[in-house]
């Protein structure tokens, strides 16, 4: 599989590693865990032009990283999305969401302050989540 992450996913988060799929990132942005699942091919936009197959392991992928999130992080609601409006590149958001974040109950979009965790917060976070991962079947960790 060739892959290269869009620019603007790789400025807004840290890799976090790979399942059999998906590359897994974590937003930089200061609210909840927020994960993102990008399945690792080129050029590809839409979750229906993936393989009967791979639709199948994302399908897995994203039910284990939500589980993750509501279990680890007692998440009220997991928000997923796969909007692609500003970043091609297909991709899907994984949202813990707490009726205390700064959006709660609308859409993050457009409702957040934008700020992002201190780069020591965000690799205590990354280093955390990996070890959570680590625990789905498949995951490998990549370091940054």
């Amino acid at each position: 599989m060739s892959f290269i992450l869009h620019p603007r996913l790789m400025a807004d988060t840290t890799v976090l590693g790979d399942l059999p799929l998906s590359q897994v990132l974590l937003v930089k942005e200061a609210l909840g865990p927020w994960l993102i699942l990008v399945p690792r091919y080129d050029a590809l936009r839409e979750i229906h032009h993936l393989s009967e197959q791979d639709q199948q392991q994302l399908m897995r992928e994203s039910s284990a990283v939500a589980a993750l999130l509501e279990q680890d992080y007692q998440a009220e609601k997991i928000n997923i999305g796969a909007l692609g409006n500003l970043v091609p590149q297909l991709h899907i958001h994984h949202i813990a969401r707490f009726s205390h974040d700064i959006a709660w109950p609308g859409p993050i979009w457009g409702n957040t302050n934008g700020i992002q965790r201190s780069d020591d917060v965000q690799q205590a976070l990354a280093e955390e989540l990996r070890q959570e991962l680590s625990n789905i079947a498949g995951f490998t960790a990549i370091n940054a």
